[in-house]
């Protein structure tokens, strides 16, 4: 998948079936993306990854509350 560039400047595609990458790309838009980048995102499979994440501490505490909601 070609990423948008506000999102990831640093390369440009992403291979969504290589874990690494996958989770490296729900970081990126997740620390970095817009709203609409993030209503894009399966929310069962970011609440499953979630402790995997490496996220800025206010959007990781965001989601984590979002999920103990």
């Amino acid at each position: 998948m070609k990423p948008k560039p506000y999102i990831v400047w640093s390369k440009s595609e992403i291979d969504i079936n290589d874990p690494f990458q996958k989770k490296w790309y729900l970081q990126q838009v997740l620390n970095y993306g817009r709203a609409v980048d993030i209503t894009s995102l399966d929310i069962e499979e970011l609440r499953i990854l979630l402790p995997e994440l490496n996220l800025l501490p206010p959007i990781k505490k965001l989601w984590e509350n979002y999920f103990a909601a």
